[in-house]
């Protein structure tokens, strides 16, 4: 399988030491140049982390391709799109909400960071989701506490 990462995402992985289980699970991974620069900044949480992860899975977007977009799409989640579609990718790994629905219009299948916590879990690479949840939360990524819950319900993790 391939998967196609916006930038949120790794960065929410990466923090909670999940990026493994992205090539454990799907196989490819790739990140369009947009993506790989904005979550390499010196300033990003995980930078240098990413930076290394990243290394062979960087490919160039020929943004000639056509997706849908709204006013709010950043570069990253553009090209992440784009490239999903020229690339024949399986999943797009992207939790920013209006992008979702951006890639919805666009019939492109998203995962997000806790889809792949889930999917981790089920494959038999972590016992539980909650700590993963913990450390995303403490590096100050916003999860509602009633989204919580409904993942841990979904995890069977009461």
């Amino acid at each position: 399988m391939l998967l196609v990462a916006d930038a949120s995402a790794l960065i929410a992985l990466a923090t909670c030491d999940g990026l493994s289980w992205l090539d454990a699970l799907f196989g490819e991974v790739l990140v369009p140049e947009a993506v790989y620069r904005e979550v390499t900044l010196a300033d990003k949480p995980q930078a240098m982390r990413l930076h290394a992860y990243l290394q062979g899975k960087i490919r160039q977007v020929d943004m000639a391709d056509f997706v849908y977009l709204d006013a709010y799409a950043d570069a990253g989640e553009t090209q992440a799109m784009v490239l999903y579609k020229s690339a024949g990718a399986d999943y797009l790994l992207i939790d920013d909400k209006k992008g979702r629905k951006v890639a919805q219009i666009n019939q492109i299948k998203t995962i997000g960071s806790v889809g792949v916590l889930i999917q981790a879990k089920k494959a038999g690479l972590i016992k539980h989701v909650k700590p993963s949840i913990d450390l995303i939360i403490a590096s100050q990524i916003y999860m509602s506490t009633e989204f919580i819950n409904a993942v841990l319900a979904m995890a069977d993790e009461h």
